[in-house]
């Protein structure tokens, strides 16, 4: 049987039956965001790296050939991560296949992995669960846990890097681990110094500031919502990293 194609594949009706469709083109997180479900099959799919979008004429890629489709070289020196519907992040590894016509594929975000010279003897005032501790690790992020205040714990990453369009290049990021802790959720940032804008527009919910080693941080009250709510065992520390830094690309995103 002859498959029908469409050109109309990021947006409109939504085929009755998408798997015996072939469309030209295809935006997955378009198509996620509008639809959900499995897509149809297209010639070409637009997939979002960051902030930029890209077309590829293949359905499937590795981790290794987004971060080269992306620019980010050498692929080991980053980490990849997968966002899908619902607000779900996954870790990518170089070898590991994304299909793009999976249900819930939305977009991919990178983190560069810091090199960890110079930074000697960090503290491990508590211990945190062993999955954190080896994506921390093989992150090459600059992190400590420390117990401040009444006793609650933090971790703390140093060498955080921001987007452009920040007052710096990279901070310091807090994120307080509560009792219960990762069934219990994790909940907003903290950042060191604080950030501003270079264009001088304020950046909501961030005048509060918080003790923490010591030092006064910026708190940026961001949380799960109901729609998007803390997934006990698929959640941890270094999926929240990757939230914190979609907060921060978002702000430039404001009208």
């Amino acid at each position: 049987m002859e498959k029908e194609h469409s050109k109309t594949g990021n947006s409109g009706q939504l085929p009755a039956n998408p798997e015996a469709v072939e469309v030209e083109e295809l935006d997955v997180e378009e198509f996620s965001k509008m639809h959900g479900g499995k897509p149809p099959k297209a010639k070409r799919y637009i997939i979002r790296i960051d902030r930029e979008k890209y077309t590829v004429n293949v359905p499937e890629m590795t981790g290794r050939q987004i971060l080269e489709l992306a620019k980010k070289l050498p692929p080991e020196n980053w980490l990849l991560n997968q966002k899908l519907k619902g607000g779900r992040v996954v870790a990518i590894g170089l070898n590991d296949v994304v299909d793009f016509t999976a249900p819930g594929v939305e977009r991919f975000i990178t983190l560069p992995k810091d090199q960890t010279e110079g930074f000697q003897n960090p503290r491990r005032e508590f211990r945190l669960p062993e999955a954190d501790v080896a994506g921390l690790d093989d992150g090459g992020l600059h992190w400590e846990t420390v117990k401040a205040g009444n006793d609650a714990g933090w971790v703390l990453v140093h060498g955080y890097r921001v987007p452009s369009g920040y007052n710096v290049e990279s901070v310091s990021v807090a994120v307080q681990i509560p009792g219960g802790y990762p069934t219990a959720q994790l909940d907003m940032a903290f950042f060191h110094p604080p950030l501003s804008r270079k264009d001088g527009r304020g950046i909501p919910n961030t005048e509060a500031t918080a003790n923490i080693d010591g030092k006064s941080w910026q708190r940026w009250s961001r949380h799960y919502t109901p729609a998007n709510p803390w997934i006990p065992g698929e959640y941890n520390v270094l999926t929240h990293l990757v939230l914190v830094k979609h907060w921060l690309e978002r702000e430039f995103q404001r009208n």
